[in-house]
Parts: C-alpha cells; structure tokens; sequence
C-alpha cells in the first residue's frame, strides 16, 4: 500500500504537501484528496479456490480553482519530484480551462471537525486481523451451506468475500484537514437450480457491512441464496392486469436509489428530475419517511464530512409524504442560491457532486405477515432486471421476478413481467408498510405495497 517515496508518511501529510506545492505553483484554491486501501477478494466455487486476490492502492486526486478556472487531476506516483511536477502541471491545466463564477471552495465556516470521526465505528480491527485461511473459511462454509440446503441446488456460481481496510485523508488552502480510517467487508453467493424445463433459475444473497460483527452469518447467506434459487422453480407468467405490488426490503431499497438520483442539486439545475417545483409539497403517501444520514454509526454511507470537507448531517427528503428538499454539494448550491447539505461525494478524477450517505425508508407498525394477508390478489417481487426509469419524467419500467399472490398469499413463483407505471404515482400509492427494515449496503427499507401498477406477461 506504500512505496518507498511515501513509506511513513500519512495519508493527510501527503494530501496537505499536495496542497502546499500547488500553491507554491499559483494556485488560487485547491484541494487534496487521497485514498489508501488494502483489498482482498477470495472466491470459492464448488469448494475450490478460484479466486485470491490481496493488492493495495494509494491515490491522490488535486483540484485547482484559479479565478474560477478549474483543472482536476490524479495521480499514485507521489515520490517528491513526481508530486511537485504533477502540482505545477495541474495548476497550469487550470489556467487554460473554462472559467465559471460558480467553482470554488467551501465557506470555513462548513467544515466538520476531523475528530468527529472516532464515534461513528468506520473502522473494525478484526477485519484488517482476519487471515486469508480465515477469508476462505467464510467463502467455504456460505458455499457449502448452499448446496447442502437443498438437492435441487444443482450448482453454483460460487461465494466470494471481499475485505478493504483504508483510509480517506482531504486538505484545502484554505484550513481544512481531515482524515478516517474505513473498513469493510462482504459476503455474496448465487446458487443455482434446474426445473423441469432445463431453465437455470439463479438466487443470488448478499451481506456487506463495516465491521465483521454485523456481517450476515456466512452459512444463512448460503441458505437464503439457495432458498430464493428453489423458490423460482416452476415460475410462470401472469396474465397483463393491474394489481397490488409488494415489494420486498431489498426491492423497496432499489425505489430508495431511483429517487436519491433525483433528489440532488445536480439532477435539479439540469433540469433531469421530475422533483422539480415540488419541494413542501405532497409527494408520497403519509405513511412514507425517508432520510438521509451520514452519521448512522457503523453504516456504509457513513461520513465525518464530505468530499469538499463541509460537516455532514442528516438530511430529511420525504416527511410523512412531503417532499421536503434536495441534496447539495457547494456548486449547485451555488448555481441555484441554496446552501450546501453536506452532501458532496467526490472521486480521485472527478469534481465533487451530491449525492446520498446511508438511504433510510422509515418503517411502519405492521408485520410481513400482516401486510401479506391483506392482499387479496397481486404481485411480490423478489427481483428486478434493466434499468427502466427516467429520472426527468419519474416514468417506471423494469422486468421482474417474484410470487404471485392469492388469498393473502404466495401462490406460485412468477418470472419474465413487466412492472410499470410512474415513480410519483408509486410513491403517493404506497397504503402499507411493514416493519421490518432491512440494510443492503448503504441503504434500508422495509417491505412496502404500492395499491396497484400494470403487471405485463412478457
């Protein structure tokens, strides 16, 4: 993860010698960004070892605003005379490009306070303490508990589990600094079942999270791959009618994302999202909350600032139903006369933008069972294919799989439909939502049901 150009030099030296030498250059304003990490990815496939794969990265990404001019560039050669050349470079690049009265740097006045970062659990020892015998074990037991749950588990496309440990350092000209250390680690399986038509019907579980404490047992991972596998033998298609939709936890979060896209400052002044002019407004049902908070402890979304160094906080979008505002970063907040939500997510190459931390649809009062039994006649799904929405619009259209649902329960298993409609409609027509709240990643939802929507055989 080092070299021997910056072996013993932290993370926040070198995005702070960053900035320096681009001063010393002619820098207006800038900013540093470098992020250090060591990964590792095993994958066991029918108990063999067919992946390992332990590497590590360091990168620094440089901003230089000159007037209103900006150059952004990135490099991992940051040996002494590498580095001060690439800041020179990267000030002149500045110098050439377009101007516009809207860059620059954050208020002082918005920056977190880098210790802030100690309480909200970002980094677990153990994960950078598990040995890769210890990585293959879990990869092997979830593997095995897949194929052993059922014998019409027939195959696999084999369990992987990847680890980072790293550490995300930012410093600016004018006074920030700040750093955290970041852990991860996940655990995925598909298996798979043959029905009776030869079809290979795949089920695919997941759990990623911070610490290895809150990682899904590695053996119910393997079983519910292997349950959701099973469950779509024999599926058929249903008739094209309008019916009630529930959609499961997982599912319900992939709604969360559509709207995320949409509720940020940079979808807002481009004109790309249907939330435009709806701000205190009704949106979605009464019974439909959503937040944003980066400072849930230990989540994945989880952040003592933002890309540009500005303090995070929580952000509520959806308040009972009413839209209550959109996700901002110092630019757009800037082009639209708004002020910053803490919200910039940046990359090594790319400028800073808003985006959403750990994505929350609050959940109900109301059991699974419950909300299942109170619907007659409709469709549950368990999975979506494609990438049908428009983010201008809100218009919904994705392929799906799931169950079909009668007399308050699941019938039989139903794949190759279509789900569609619009997502403002869906979001105002959800009537139920369960309790219980599920986290995939950095987002988490609760079984919901949208009165009706055009279910199409396909």
């Amino acid at each position: 993860m080092t070299s021997r150009a910056t072996e013993g030099i932290s993370a926040l030296e070198l995005a702070r010698r960053a900035v320096q030498l681009a001063r010393r250059a002619g820098a207006h304003q800038c900013d540093a960004i470098v992020v250090t990490g060591s990964e590792s990815t095993v994958t066991v496939r029918l108990g063999e070892i067919e992946k390992l794969i332990e590497a590590g990265s360091i990168g620094l990404g440089l901003r230089v605003i000159q007037h209103g001019r900006t150059a952004i560039c990135a490099t991992s050669d940051l040996a002494p005379a590498a580095l001060e050349r690439f800041a020179e470079e990267t000030v002149e690049l500045a110098g050439i490009s377009a101007p516009d009265e809207f860059a620059g740097l954050p208020d002082p006045s918005l920056y977190g306070r880098p210790g802030d970062a100690a309480p909200l659990g970002l980094y677990d020892e153990r994960i950078e303490a598990l040995t890769a015998d210890e990585k293959i074990s879990l990869a092997r037991a979830c593997e095995a508990a897949a194929l052993a749950a059922d014998p019409r588990i027939t195959n696999t496309d084999g369990a992987t589990l990847s680890t980072r440990v790293g550490e995300v350092a930012l410093a600016n000209s004018l006074g920030f600094e700040g750093s955290y250390p970041a852990t991860s680690i996940s655990l995925a399986a598909e298996a798979i079942a043959d029905d009776a038509e030869g079809k290979k019907r795949p089920g695919y579980w997941f759990s990623a999270e911070r610490s290895l404490s809150r990682l899904g047992d590695p053996e119910e991972v393997g079983r519910i791959a292997a349950r959701r596998a099973v469950d779509q033998l024999g599926a058929r298609k249903p008739a094209t009618t309008r019916v009630p939709v529930v959609f499961e936890p997982m599912m319900a979060v992939s709604l969360l994302a559509h709207l995320a896209a949409c509720a940020t400052g940079d979808a807002l002044y481009r004109g790309a999202t249907f939330l435009a002019g709806r701000e205190g407004q009704p949106l979605a049902s009464p019974l439909v909350t959503i937040v944003d908070d980066p400072l849930l402890p230990g989540r994945f979304g989880t952040r003592p600032f933002d890309g540009e160094g500005v303090a995070t906080r929580r952000n509520i979008l959806v308040e009972s139903g009413t839209f209550r505002g959109f996700l901002f970063d110092c630019y757009t907040a800037r082009r639209l006369g708004r002020a910053s939500t803490g919200s910039a997510v940046r990359g090594l190459e790319s400028a800073p933008a808003p985006s959403s931390s750990n994505l929350v649809l609050q959940p109900g009062a109301l059991a699974p069972a419950a909300l299942l039994r109170d619907t007659p006649r409709g469709l549950y799904v368990t999975a979506l294919m494609g990438a049908g929405f428009n983010p201008a619009t809100g218009d919904y259209s994705r392929g799906a799989a799931g169950f079909w649902i009668e007399d308050g329960q699941l019938a039989y298993p139903v794949t190759e439909v279509n789900i569609s409609g619009n997502l403002a409609d869906m979001l105002a027509g959800i009537d139920a939502v369960a309790d219980d709240l599920a986290w995939f990643g950095a987002a988490a939802a609760p079984t919901i049901r949208i009165r009706e929507m055009t279910v199409s055989g396909t």
